[in-house]
């Protein structure tokens, strides 16, 4: 059982890591980041947003995602605030170029599953897999809790 062929962890984890260097290739000449690519994308579907929203939704921490969000912001692509009816809030808006960025960004994922040559409808099933265990694994770390 301890072989390394019968893991499940280890093709998630070779597979997030070159998938994100094929994003990351799309990506460098957009002065992006992956996980800041996946906070715009966040930001891009429903903001504003609260800070504790987008860690919830990209699985970052707070020690993680306040540096990437002062980038964003230092680029110009997103604005923070304090909520006004609840000051421990801070809100994250987009900018402008923020906004205009997602145009530069639309064709990236179809770009990458081409270069992959991975069929969309395998992706689409993976996908559905892929959520079904991360809300197990959700699940079986608030049990532990």
């Amino acid at each position: 059982h301890l072989l390394l062929d019968y893991q499940l962890c280890f093709p998630l984890y070779a597979a997030s890591r070159l998938m994100t260097k094929l994003y990351q290739r799309e990506l460098e000449p957009l002065g992006l980041t992956y996980p800041q690519y996946i906070v715009l994308l966040i930001l891009w579907e429903d903001a504003p947003c609260s800070v504790s929203d987008i860690g919830n939704r990209a699985e970052l921490a707070s020690n993680t995602l306040t540096p990437l969000l002062k980038r964003l912001e230092a680029m110009g692509l997103v604005q923070r605030h304090r909520d006004e009816q609840d000051e421990r809030v801070v809100k994250v808006l987009l900018t402008r170029e923020g906004k205009a960025l997602r145009k530069k960004c639309v064709d990236i994922p179809k770009r990458l599953m081409a270069r992959a040559q991975f069929p969309l409808e395998h992706g689409i099933a993976l996908k559905r897999q892929l959520d079904s265990l991360i809300t197990h694994l959700h699940d079986a770390i608030d049990r532990d809790n």
